[in-house]
């Protein structure tokens, strides 16, 4: 066997086609990690009937961000990226948990390349059961069926590592850069929404989020800032307040300049390209907030990439 290790990067994934709208939806919706819908034997079923209802709306969610998610490509990226900072004792691995390449893909490139040792790392910086879990529990289940040895190590979170909150905070002095007067910009952290019930059960997520902003505001003295929460769906309580809820708040009490930071995502996908590049823009120009912008996301970032470095050498 190589002697090589495998940094497996554990991402959600996203259609890369419109066509693959509708059955990524149907991977999202079956997953019982996210939402139980039924009894299990019924989600899949359920699943695919409320993928071919919201297709139709999400399809041209895509269509005005360009036709697909760009999520495999800026993930492989990375991991190419990564590569070349590890060094020759490292190969990088892309698993979609809701699209291609899946986990059963992503392993049985590793075992072809005769590697043994694995580390999985989550790409998702704040651990919920809803996404980094889901993603060790899809893992789990397919090494299991695999019946295939291999030596395993795991990333789960990173929401405090100072590569981290380094990479965000370079993120945000570039989009404060483009304002003239940074003193009245109110910063916005949006993170992803989870239903409140998740917390309640001790699920770890929002104490994460909030750890991460604490530390990132260490370096902004001086600087409004406010968390709120997208991707809100269905009828359960949410975390909030709402994203859309808190752009309307900032724009009533006079707010004319604001910089959206996205928090819980790495990369570039439908929640930044759309959400808020597209839907919260629209809004809060309607509001009358002139001045409305986002920090880039962190993709390939050099200081982003430095930090998956350190988590990685850090298992030795």
């Amino acid at each position: 066997m190589s002697e090589k290790t495998a940094v497996l990067l554990l991402q959600m994934g996203g259609p890369d086609s419109l066509d693959a709208v509708e059955p990524f939806l149907c991977n999202l919706f079956s997953d019982r990690d996210i939402i139980r819908i039924g009894p299990a034997f019924l989600q899949p079923v359920i699943a695919r009937i409320i993928s071919r209802r919201r297709a139709r709306t999400v399809v041209e969610y895509y269509r005005r961000m360009g036709g697909k998610s760009p999520l495999r490509e800026l993930t492989e990226q990375q991991g190419a990226e990564l590569e070349k900072v590890l060094g020759e004792g490292y190969r990088c691995f892309v698993a979609m948990r809701y699209w291609k390449p899946d986990t059963i893909e992503a392993l049985a490139a590793i075992k072809r390349e005769g590697i043994s040792r694995i580390v999985a790392l989550s790409l998702y910086p704040h651990y919920s059961r809803a996404t980094g879990g889901s993603s060790f529990n899809e893992l789990k289940r397919v090494l299991a069926q695999s019946k295939v040895h291999f030596d395993m190590a795991y990333i789960r979170q990173f929401y405090d590592h100072p590569g981290y909150i380094g990479a965000l905070v370079e993120k945000i002095e570039q989009g404060l850069a483009e304002f003239a007067d940074r003193s009245a910009v109110q910063l916005v952290f949006s993170a992803h929404g989870l239903p409140q019930s998740f917390i309640d059960s001790g699920d770890p997520y929002l104490e994460h989020i909030q750890g991460t902003v604490r530390l990132v505001m260490e370096h902004f003295g001086g600087i409004s800032h406010h968390l709120a929460f997208q991707s809100r769906a269905g009828p359960v309580k949410w975390l909030e307040p709402s994203t859309e809820g808190k752009i309307t708040e900032l724009a009533a009490a006079g707010c004319k300049d604001l910089l959206m930071v996205p928090l819980s995502f790495v990369s570039d996908h439908i929640e930044t390209l759309y959400e808020i590049d597209i839907q919260y823009r629209e809004e809060a120009q309607k509001l009358g907030i002139v001045n409305f912008r986002r920090s880039g996301s962190l993709n390939s970032s050099p200081a982003f990439i430095g930090c998956l470095a350190d988590l990685v050498r850090s298992l030795g």
